[in-house]
């Protein structure tokens, strides 16, 4: 390889980078592995069988179309999960160029398999970016060899994206942002809040304005930075492995914030990390010629895929989250364009007899609220699909009109794998009577109701979703 097509000051950086993605991919599949089959198995809530009659494999590239089971499903994320400790452990790094790209790019195509049959329940952000950055990992190169300099900065373009996009999408959208007052809302109304989203709403409305003017200096203007040589580009990554910091410690966004935080580290300068980083880098590194000429052909790739992404960068009716090609190896990013300004939730409840003097007891979700004394449970970097489509039901009965009723009809069957999505069922393993869905409002006790009643919310009941339904209704078996 050509001087100019190597960085080696990037060799820390990339080791930092990629043990960060292992990682990710490790939570990823493992979350596939727990959920998947009660989600999207053969029997599960929207089935993959039943979606691939309906779409094809130009349109959704998945290895599902060729074979689906449930144990194939199982197999694809073990092998997932095997990749991924090797990676993590520092094997792949000892691996042949050909070996590392083998390996990195079936954690890429797996997880792609996975999330292009995965239908609502795949449809977040953080998908796309894990398989935007782990395709760009396939070309980093194990660590004798050269990091080089075009994917390096591929990462920069990938972390510039997805700041700038999610920066301008409040611009665009939302009032509050503009007016610095969105965070006075967002801290309770988030869809999973996490054991600290009760401290950081209580804070006075200055600093939660001091919060929304750091968050839009930083992905408006020292986003910017992310562009320039060193040390100004690892100045600007600091600030963004900062705030993304912050945002870990306050909600719950699966890896989005983690993979991003990870993106920041890549690109920070390799003289910092080599003070800090207990390895030592190898005496020698050689590359190949021809994987130098891989990554000219994937600059050059990312470049004209790039044209619909900053199109939309560029447009008044920016989209977010949206993959503008089946690969999804260029994206755009941007999320909580408008932010809600009064939390609702879904309480399910059972009942193991109907009539008028009927008990109704909740189901315990993992992750969403519920119990109002429990405190808001950490779960961030896996990710709990169920709740998180939960807090979207709450918002419009339409994003559950392909699985909430069958959902039910699960309940009402106690299915097995189902019932592992819940913390826990009011009766256990036996099949209740009925079920139904309330909304209630709910919002963050103030410091009073909290000394007073231990509690970390209040709610307070709207309406009823979904009336008494029994398994005559919906056919459970």
């Amino acid at each position: 390889m050509t001087e100019w097509l190597a960085d080696p000051g990037a060799w820390a950086a990339r080791w930092v980078f990629t043990r960060g993605i292992a990682l990710v991919y490790l939570v990823a599949f493992v979350a596939a592995l727990r959920q998947g089959p009660a989600l999207i198995g053969t029997s599960g809530l929207t089935p993959v069988p039943r979606y691939l009659q309906h779409t094809s494999f130009r349109r959704s590239p998945s290895v599902f179309h060729w074979h689906w089971s449930d144990r194939f499903f199982r197999g694809c994320c073990w092998t997932g999960i095997v990749l991924a400790l090797l990676a993590l452990g520092g094997v792949a790094d000892r691996l042949p160029v050909a070996g590392w790209m083998a390996l990195w790019l079936t954690l890429w195509a797996l997880y792609l398999s996975i999330v292009d049959v995965g239908q609502i329940w795949y449809g977040f952000g953080w998908e796309t970016l894990l398989l935007e950055a782990g395709f760009l990992t396939v070309f980093l190169g194990p660590a004798h060899v050269a990091p080089p300099l075009l994917v390096m900065w591929l990462l920069r373009w990938l972390l510039f994206r997805l700041e700038i996009g999610a920066g301008l999408i409040k611009m665009r959208g939302d009032r509050c942002w503009r007016d610095l007052t969105c965070l006075a809302y967002h801290h309770e109304t988030q869809p999973m809040p996490n054991p600290l989203s009760w401290w950081f709403h209580r804070l006075s409305p200055r600093l939660h304005r001091v919060e929304t003017l750091a968050n839009h200096v930083t992905q408006l203007v020292v986003v910017f930075g992310l562009l320039l040589p060193q040390p100004v580009a690892g100045v600007a990554a600091a600030v963004v492995v900062v705030t993304q910091g912050y945002l870990l410690v306050s909600g719950n966004f699966a890896w989005l914030n983690a993979l991003t935080l990870v993106l920041g580290l890549s690109v920070l300068d390799g003289r910092w990390l080599d003070a800090v980083l207990p390895v030592d880098r190898p005496a020698e590194l050689g590359t190949p010629a021809w994987f130098g000429g891989l990554s000219v052909a994937l600059t050059v790739l990312v470049a004209v895929l790039s044209i619909g992404p900053v199109r939309n960068l560029l447009s008044p009716q920016q989209r977010m989250n949206t993959s503008f090609d089946p690969l999804r190896l260029v994206n755009s990013y941007g999320a909580f364009g408008s932010v809600t300004r009064v939390r609702r939730e879904l309480v399910v409840e059972a009942t193991d007899e109907l009539g008028p003097d009927a008990e109704w007891r909740e189901y315990e979700f993992r992750g969403k609220p519920g119990d109002v004394r429990r405190r808001p449970p950490q779960w961030a970097p896996y990710h709990l699909r169920l709740d998180w489509l939960m807090w979207f039901v709450a918002l419009s009965p339409a994003y559950g009109r392909p699985w909430l009723s069958t959902f039910l009809r699960k309940l009402l069957a106690a299915d097995p794998a189902t019932l592992r999505l819940l913390r826990s069922a009011p009766f256990g393993q036996r099949r209740p009577a009925a079920v139904r869905v309330l909304v209630y409002r709910y919002r963050f006790t103030t410091r009073a109701e909290r000394r007073e009643t231990g509690a970390w919310w209040h709610r307070s009941y709207e309406r009823q979703l979904v009336g008494p339904t029994t398994a005559e209704d919906v056919g459970a078996p």
